[in-house]
């Protein structure tokens, strides 16, 4: 019989614990071994049960969730979940949360109302099973090399031959890790780039507030999506949570729909989706890169993306938070190369300054 992942607890709300073991406790290979309501509890019940993940409460009393996550990861770094709100302060902390190096996000529960709580038991045992086996960025966490100032001003200087790739377009799916994934590659990227699609796995509202932060790290301009947006150069759209968005082109313009079709590998947004219509409306005009995620999802659509003539790019599984999504495309086939996180910007370029599609 497979160990059992130990999960503890931590929220101020005795309802709010009492949900969420109540869900995790549905599934067969998670044991809730304790509860804790405040960080004092939570050091305590750490040390004693040695948890595999946490769960963790972003505003609890005497200690912050965020002071308290950064104290963990200094001494003692494990898997955590963060338990959040869907309000605009609940989306900043738990972003935040993911910089400090929690590996992912959990929507606090509306326990007023029943309905949709299948649907939220299946979220949060998928989000504490990919927790369980992703690699924890504690303090000592070295972030994989930049891209040095010197070949940034290199690219810049190249830039112009970018653009005039035959409109080619990025792609980019990515799940458990993604957020800080994604970020390391947007924000070395020159500010005239070719269009780049996003599509994370994020609860709805937490894009908003994501877009907003990465479009003040980056030198392109990052936003949400909306329904009808022009897909242009220095331009990086990120499909909205809840929503699938897709590429098309009208007459001369490509520009994104967004739709809510229902989840495709149990998400919306999905990556396939997006992969599958760059696949079809840019074909060799696009670029496909996949990076750190739980599940399968990516690696049809980036497949389909190989295919029409796209280059591919995989995270390498050692710089990975959780090695699934680009091990399931590697496996399909579906991959020209497979890099560390901290190549994938200079690769992307260069292939850019070479014409953007894959050698048939």
């Amino acid at each position: 019989m497979a160990k059992k992942i130990r999960v503890l607890i931590v929220d101020d709300s005795a309802l709010i614990r009492q949900f969420l073991s109540h869900l995790l406790s549905q599934d067969q290979n998670i044991e809730v071994v304790g509860i804790a309501h405040d960080p004092t509890g939570a050091w305590k019940k750490i040390e004693a049960l040695r948890p595999d993940v946490i769960t963790l409460d972003v505003v609890m009393p005497h200690m912050d969730g965020l002071t308290f996550l950064e104290k963990l990861m200094t001494t003692t770094p494990m898997p955590v979940l963060m338990v959040s709100s869907l309000t605009e302060q609940g989306c900043e902390t738990a972003l935040r949360a993911l910089e400090l190096g929690a590996v992912d996000i959990v929507t606090k529960p509306k326990v007023d109302i029943r309905l949709g709580m299948e649907e939220l038991a299946e979220e949060l045992i998928e989000k504490v099973k990919a927790a369980a086996v992703a690699r924890v960025r504690g303090k000592a966490y070295v972030a994989t090399p930049k891209i040095a100032p010197s070949v940034v001003r290199r690219a810049e200087h190249a830039a112009s031959a970018m653009i005039k790739t035959t409109d080619t377009i990025v792609a980019i799916g990515s799940s458990t890790g993604g957020t800080e994934a994604v970020k390391e590659v947007l924000e070395v990227l020159p500010p005239n780039s070719p269009p780049i699609l996003i599509a994370q796995h994020m609860p709805e509202r937490f894009t908003k507030t994501w877009a907003d932060r990465m479009n003040s790290l980056c030198r392109i301009s990052v936003k949400e999506a909306e329904d009808g947006d022009s897909v242009l150069p220095g331009y990086a759209l990120i499909a909205p949570g809840n929503y699938h968005m897709t590429l098309v082109r009208s007459g001369a313009r490509y520009l994104v729909r967004l739709n809510q079709d229902p989840p495709v590998n149990r998400h919306r947004p999905s990556v396939d989706v997006m992969f599958a219509s760059v696949a079809k409306h840019a074909g060799g005009n696009s670029i496909g890169i996949i990076l750190t995620g739980m599940g399968d999802d990516g690696a049809a659509g980036l497949l389909q993306m190989k295919q029409s003539g796209a280059y591919t790019i995989a995270q390498n599984e050692s710089t990975c938070v959780v090695f699934g999504m680009p091990k399931e495309a590697i496996q399909a086939g579906a991959v020209d190369v497979v890099l560390p996180l901290g190549d994938i910007p200079n690769a992307l370029l260069r292939q850019l300054r070479e014409g953007g599609r894959r050698a048939m």
